[in-house]
């Protein structure tokens, strides 16, 4: 029998002046890594709020842990760790601090799991926040949340600011907990490597509404570039699934969200030569799906 899911959201909307989260429907299973992407200003940092309790929505449902939000956030933040590149941390305390202060208020705390990551993470639980760097205040909230052992565990941008050695430690200590079955995380971020290295489904929010789900794996599975020549006298046929065709005189550059063999023979039997299927990275699918969902709207 399948668990809960960890998160449920629907018909979620938020307006502000000058944005408005529209409609959004997010289902993400318990024990899933799911990587949230979206441009500045998409909706990402909104919907986490949602999801924690901390901004009420106007309308809609949101279920986080079986649990109703706003309603019962409290409830719910016992078995959720949150880590944002907005850290907030006492600066004139020191980790071992913060350490203590968490082990008296949650029961789970783990304080050998936590040392374990101090010393992974280069932490000096004797220096005091204030003394840190960017990169060791987010690698010590991203330890207080780890060492709570949360059953789902909410990131909001962690890896935003930090050098390529602080976002590697960042990332292997987040690919050591992607290893529990039983630990749910959301990377929300803009950026698709450091998402791609971790998460197995992926969620695309654009404008304030969600723009595609599904997981990894199908994506780089189902989309698809392909390099055709096609003489002047040869017109493509529609074929499921394109989302671009571009180029100018016999070099076009077909793109595909359903990639399948036939695709290619198809634009074969109407007298085009495809010359290359390319797979596409992550950036590329998430920049081609925001990109042809805008135009879609805007017809």
């Amino acid at each position: 029998m399948n668990p809960s899911p960890a998160i449920e959201l629907h018909g979620i909307s938020k307006r502000y002046p000058h944005f408005h989260l529209d409609g959004i429907d997010m289902t993400m299973p318990t024990g899933c890594v799911m990587g949230f992407l979206g441009a500045n200003g998409a909706g990402k940092s909104t919907t986490i709020r949602i999801m924690l309790g901390l901004v009420t929505q106007d309308s809609g449902q949101a279920s986080v842990l079986g649990y109703d939000m706003p309603r019962q956030q409290a409830l719910a933040k016992q078995d959720i760790g949150f880590v944002s590149e907005d850290v907030r941390l006492y600066p004139n305390a020191n980790l071992a601090w913060h350490m203590e202060w968490m082990a008296s208020i949650y029961p789970a705390w783990d304080q050998v799991y936590a040392m374990a990551l101090a010393k992974k993470l280069y932490l000096n639980p004797v220096q005091s926040m204030r003394q840190q760097s960017h990169g060791q205040r987010v690698k010590a909230a991203l330890l207080l949340a780890l060492a709570r052992r949360p059953r789902l565990l909410i990131l909001d941008e962690p890896t935003t600011g930090l050098d390529p050695v602080a976002r590697h430690e960042v990332l292997a200590a987040l690919m050591e907990v992607v290893t529990d079955e039983e630990r749910t995380v959301l990377f929300s971020s803009q950026n698709t490597r450091d998402v791609e290295q971790i998460a197995d489904r992926l969620t695309f929010i654009d404008q304030g509404r969600i723009v595609d789900s599904d997981d990894t794996a199908h994506y780089t599975e189902r989309w698809r570039r392909l390099r055709l020549d096609v003489p002047n006298d040869v017109t493509l046929p529609e074929l499921p699934g394109t989302v671009e065709v571009a180029g100018q005189g016999r070099a076009r550059t077909l793109t595909t969200s359903r990639f399948e063999p036939a695709l290619a023979a198809a634009c074969e039997a109407a007298g085009a030569t495809v010359r290359s299927v390319e797979q596409m990275n992550l950036e590329e699918i998430f920049v081609c799906n925001v990109l042809a969902k805008r135009k879609e709207q805007a017809e």
